[in-house]
């Protein structure tokens, strides 16, 4: 299996509550990934998606659907992790940065 990272940021274009706050409709994107069981990770600013090409893009084309019942417009940015031959760099990664910030302690 080729896994691949996925980190995207999916939202509407219109608030649809009067604070400005865009939560619910974000909630709704996170659930559709969650619920897809693909390993995945939610910060502030983006969720991270691991797995291949064709089962990812349809969970993230379903996220982008499921802010589109919030508004009339929404914004996706994508970045993509391609690297053939590493699965569960999810947590890889952080790990490997993790332990070299051990390592160095003039950091």
């Amino acid at each position: 299996m080729r896994t691949m990272l996925f980190a995207f940021s999916v939202a509407p274009t219109v608030a649809d509550s009067a604070d400005g706050s865009v939560s619910a409709a974000v909630a709704a994107a996170v659930r559709v990934v969650r619920e897809s069981g693909l390993p995945n990770e939610t910060t502030a600013m983006f969720t991270t998606i691991e797995g291949e090409w064709d089962e990812v893009m349809p969970v993230i084309k379903a996220a982008c659907d499921a802010v589109a019942a919030h508004s009339p417009r929404v914004s996706l940015v994508l970045k993509a992790d391609l690297r053939p031959g590493h699965e569960g760099q999810l947590s890889a990664k952080v790990e490997r940065v993790e332990e070299r910030l051990q390592g160095d302690t003039s950091l």
